[in-house]
């Protein structure tokens, strides 16, 4: 039966009759979508075979895992949903990494699966899974596609839920006659976040606190942070004499050189911020939920009541109240907020010294690099790089100790993005970075890997060279699951079972795959090394050798097991 609407502000006129596929891959189009991550599979070979004609850039992974990844890095760019098309069965669990990471860390994303044909379903037909009691706990919506002519409709709420609220993971799934089949539908418009305004009684209770406190923290995180969203926190805090520290791997919503940032608050933060946020009298927790790495394992602020005057704004109000009861809960977009007190503010309450004090301490943390037993030091080959990059770099990582060293001695400048996983997700970086790529070739991009992070989801190496990407990779390796080893240490001093690991040599692998090949063992070589993968002009990788010893900036594996030892 043919729509009597084309689409057009309701304007009457028959729509055409299209294939599933087409009808699918075309919402996508009128979504704004302009990049799609997917491994092939039989399952949507009509959508598939529409992406033919599309203007819709299809990048071809290695591994669903992967093009998951690359499709929440991409939602993170951008704060529109990345899209990853995989096939059912196997394609669908192999992609469920990337969806948990889009669900912990708040990021729009639309997983696109195949399905059995409608006919078979309930029969377990060959790869048949039940996609809402799979991912039900882990995406904000699950639906199948049950008719053609519904696409639009369903395409359309799938977007609208991930962008809104809090962010997140939405699995559609598409019985394969679905896309097979055919109908005349009018296509919906492009979804967008709703948002709201600040109650003014809350925007003028929320100011009287700031000015009236003697030691305020604001502490930011979360997603919903629009291009503009650093210059307008940045301000905010100036005005009013504010410092500003980010949570967990979200150094990407205000640059490192702002006079009142003093630093990020997560896994092996700087001891003197922590005081600071123990010590404070207010706390305007901004977008973030303040989860367990941030708060050091809820430790910061009393649960459910912290000690301190807590101001928690968040744009899902299911997070309000769900682990801080708050003195004040705003349910508004950090951004919402802060164009809503960009007016005239009251004086703040002399704070001398207060912000500069806090700043010198982030500044002393950041740029004196620790000692290390080991020949090669990360803390000082990232001061030596980063005095070498342009400010508009993409730094990517996994999971891992060797992260620790780049939240600490990194300073992201204006335009600078971190892409990494506040799940704790190892495998992220590669995929990340080349996501990071496809969307703007042109820009530096650096994946930091571990060795066992690496080869998580190294093979997306291959998927860097296939699309000519300069894709520079540095991969940190001390021969061990290094997190693990050091808890190991920590709790079973000297036991040291299934951490170690035998590595390939991982220039070699760069190589294998026509890529660019560096090997480094001392500090002094990696910055010659660097300079030569930029130079090679594709993807590459530097082989980092580091000892085991080294196990983060602070601690190395005696003195673990000695302290261990003493406490035994």
């Amino acid at each position: 039966m043919e729509s009597t609407l084309d689409g057009r502000d309701g304007a009457p006129g028959a729509a055409p009759l299209r294939g599933g596929g087409r009808i699918l891959v075309e919402q996508l189009v009128a979504q704004g979508v302009t990049h799609v991550f997917c491994v092939p599979g039989e399952s949507y070979l009509a959508a598939l075979d529409a992406f033919h004609d599309s203007p819709i850039a299809l990048t071809v992974c290695r591994q669903e895992g992967g093009a998951a990844m690359m499709a929440e890095a991409h939602g993170k760019l951008t704060g529109r949903p990345g899209v990853c098309f995989v096939t059912r069965g196997p394609g669908a669990t192999n992609a469920s990494p990337g969806v948990h990471v889009a669900a912990q860390d708040s990021t729009p994303m639309i997983l696109l699966v195949g399905q059995v044909a409608r006919g078979m379903r309930g029969r377990e037909a060959f790869q048949e899974l039940d996609y809402r009691a799979v991912f039900g706990t882990l995406a904000k919506w699950v639906a199948e596609v049950d008719a053609p002519e519904r696409i639009p409709e369903l395409v359309a709420r799938a977007f609208t839920v991930a962008v809104s609220g809090r962010p997140g993971p939405v699995v559609l799934a598409f019985p394969e006659d679905v896309l097979d089949g055919e109908a005349a539908c009018a296509d919906a418009p492009a979804a967008r976040a709703a948002d709201c305004a600040p109650a003014p009684a809350d925007v003028q209770t929320l100011e009287a606190w700031l000015a009236a406190a003697q030691r305020p923290v604001v502490i930011a995180g979360g997603s919903r942070w629009p291009g503009d969203g650093g210059a307008l926190l940045g301000e905010f805090c100036r005005r009013r004499d504010l410092p500003v520290c980010v949570t967990f791997r979200r150094q990407s919503i205000l640059a490192g050189t702002h006079a009142n940032y003093i630093g990020d608050v997560g896994i092996g933060a700087n001891p003197a911020l922590l005081e600071a946020i123990r010590s404070s009298d207010l706390v305007l927790l901004l977008g973030t939920r303040f989860s367990e790495a941030a708060s050091q394992g809820y430790t910061l602020l009393d649960v459910p009541r912290p000690r301190q005057r807590v101001v928690h704004v968040h744009p899902g109000p299911e997070e309000l109240g769900r682990v801080y009861q708050a003195d004040l809960a705003v349910n508004v977009s950090p951004a919402a907020l802060l164009r809503a007190m960009d007016g005239p503010c009251p004086a703040p309450t002399p704070r001398p010294g207060y912000v500069a004090e806090l700043r010198r301490r982030y500044l002393a943390w950041c740029d004196t690099p620790t000692a290390v037993p080991s020949r090669f030091n990360l803390g000082e080959a990232l001061l030596a790089l980063r005095a070498q990059l342009p400010a508009a770099v993409t730094i990517t990582t996994g999971a891992g100790n060797y992260a620790a060293w780049i939240n600490r001695f990194f300073q992201f400048r204006e335009g600078g993005k971190l892409l990494g996983p506040t799940s704790g997700s190892m495998g992220y970086g590669i995929p990340a970075a080349v996501a990071a790529l496809r969307l703007d070739p042109s820009r530096r991009v650096i994946a930091f890997a571990g060795d066992g992070c690496f080869l998580m989801n190294g093979q997306e190496f291959a998927t860097a060279v296939q699309y000519d990407l300069p894709l520079i990779v540095v991969v940190i390796d001390n021969g061990a699951y290094g997190t693990i080893r050091m808890h190991q240490e920590r709790h079973y001093p000297g036991r040291v079972v299934g951490t170690s690991l035998r590595n390939p040599d991982f220039a070699a692998y760069a190589r294998a795959f026509g890529g660019h090949g560096e090997r480094v063992e001392n500090t002094a070589d990696f910055l010659p090394a660097f300079e030569r993968a930029v130079a090679a002009r594709k993807a590459a990788i530097i082989h980092c050798v580091v000892d085991i010893e080294a196990l983060s900036p602070t601690t190395s594996v005696s003195a673990l097991r000695s302290a261990a030892t003493r406490g035994a």
